[in-house]
């Protein structure tokens, strides 16, 4: 091949790159004041949330148990919604104040994960088992309260949301993550 035709087919990936970013950008909601005025309400909430000692207490066991062995996000991408380790995650002690947290018609999930980034409690089935590649993840176990700047529909729950998280702490150490999807409406 030829340096024009290289030439060209650099000229147009990259072209192409900026228009798949283009439409991305389009394709997210900016954030309203009055949807940020809610998201800044649920960020404190979530670290209040994040500060309960039970969800504390779950966090640790987790981090010292290290997750589900050998479960990868394939793996729970497999698994009903029904299967006992799903449910084992509902119905443990932090599982059970998620729900009735997830009660607030103002978020449609939340979750919460251990350092590693796999799930510890939730109210039903994440996407993903370890979500250490997310920025609902990664903002937070860096010690940030954080949330995205513009709204998308939930990966989970396909409702317009902002997603948000917190750092849940132990004696000032970052030990895992709660974060929520903040419904847009």
């Amino acid at each position: 091949m030829n340096k024009l035709c290289l030439k060209t087919l650099c000229a147009a990936g990259l072209a192409g790159g900026l228009f798949l970013t283009s439409v991305a950008a389009l394709a997210a909601d900016p954030l309203p004041a009055s949807m940020q005025a809610k998201v800044e309400t649920y960020k404190k909430k979530l670290v209040e949330w994040a500060a309960n000692p039970v969800v504390v207490a779950a966090v640790k066991e987790a981090n010292a148990s290290g997750g589900l062995a050998g479960m990868t996000n394939a793996k729970w991408n497999d698994l009903e919604d029904t299967d006992p380790a799903v449910k084992a995650f509902e119905a443990n002690k932090a599982g059970v104040l998620i729900r009735k947290w997830e009660e607030d018609s103002g978020i449609n999930k939340l979750i919460v994960r251990d350092e590693k980034g796999n799930v510890v409690a939730a109210s039903s089935k994440p996407l993903i088992y370890n979500g250490a590649g997310r920025p609902a993840f990664g903002n937070p176990i860096k010690g940030q309260v954080w949330a995205a700047p513009e709204i998308k529909p939930d990966p989970t729950t396909g409702v317009k949301s902002v997603q948000a998280g917190a750092p849940v702490m132990d004696g000032g150490k970052v030990i895992g993550v709660i974060h929520a999807g903040i419904t847009a409406q």
